[in-house]
């Protein structure tokens, strides 16, 4: 006899609670969100688009890399800085990389900012915000130079000057007290060097060193390490003792005998 469908009840389900419960008293606490720290920031100057990205990596408060790359290649004229997940920013930068690739051999033509952030907007969407990365997408097309951000949730913008992360505030804060319309290209590499050292000096989850990109006509400078404001300094003292520095009570020296069939080959 076939049985009677169910009709689903409206209203929240608790059906998992008393399972979740137990988990917990099993010593299995809930899931935690990941903390994830990077500063990358994007400039709109006279001639182009500057991107600049601090080089630090963590893993929970460990520093995984000190000199990690965050600006990465998208086309011949444009690039993405990407905060978030490391993992997740580089596989979707290499994933819109290759279809624009296949989109210039299928129409010949140069590859437009606006068609990337379409493709990197639709894509992140689509899961939700479960891909954590925050880009900032600039480059050089036959519109000329453009600049966008991107958030994990899928929302765009299209901004002159833009920071994200964990450090994007102290760089926000460079970047409005600073940024004027039609910036001269060494001003504009200053500023943005300047934003992403004041989030690798006011947030513990950037630091090391700072990457620019500069992205104008048919011309990509990438400028790796740009400034190192955190290099090593020199030791004042040296933590090298004579021998006999240390006090001892007694000496043991125990000699031994290597016969020649015992000896270690080391041909």
């Amino acid at each position: 006899m076939r049985a009677k469908a169910e009709i689903p009840k409206g209203g929240f389900n608790f059906d998992n609670y008393r399972r979740n419960v137990f988990l917990e008293k099993q010593g299995l606490g809930l899931p935690k969100a990941i903390k994830t720290g990077t500063t990358i920031i994007g400039i709109h100057f006279k001639d182009g688009i500057i991107l600049g990205a601090d080089t630090r990596s963590t893993n929970d408060t460990i520093v995984a890399n000190k000199n990690c790359k965050k600006i990465h290649y998208l086309a011949p004229n444009m690039y993405c800085a990407g905060a978030g997940t490391a993992a997740d920013t580089e596989q979707s930068n290499a994933l819109i990389s290759s279809q624009l690739e296949l989109h210039r051999l299928a129409t010949g033509r140069q590859s437009r900012v606006i068609t990337a952030v379409a493709m990197l907007k639709q894509m992140l969407f689509r899961y939700q915000g479960h891909v954590s990365a925050a880009l900032i997408i600039g480059g050089y097309d036959i519109s000329g130079p453009s600049l966008y951000n991107v958030h994990p949730h899928g929302s765009s913008d299209k901004l002159p000057f833009v920071a994200m992360g964990s450090g994007s505030l102290a760089a926000m804060a460079i970047l409005e007290s600073r940024w004027t319309k039609d910036l001269e290209r060494d001003d504009a590499i200053e500023l943005a060097k300047d934003a992403i050292e004041a989030g690798i000096f006011n947030d513990l989850g950037s630091g090391s060193n700072v990457d620019i990109n500069i992205i104008e006509k048919d011309k990509v400078e990438i400028l790796k390490n740009y400034a190192k404001p955190n290099e090593r300094a020199v030791k004042e003292q040296s933590y090298k003792y004579k021998r006999g520095a240390t006090a001892y009570l007694k000496e043991y020296v125990r000699e031994f005998i290597v016969t020649e069939g015992d000896a270690m080959d080391i041909s």
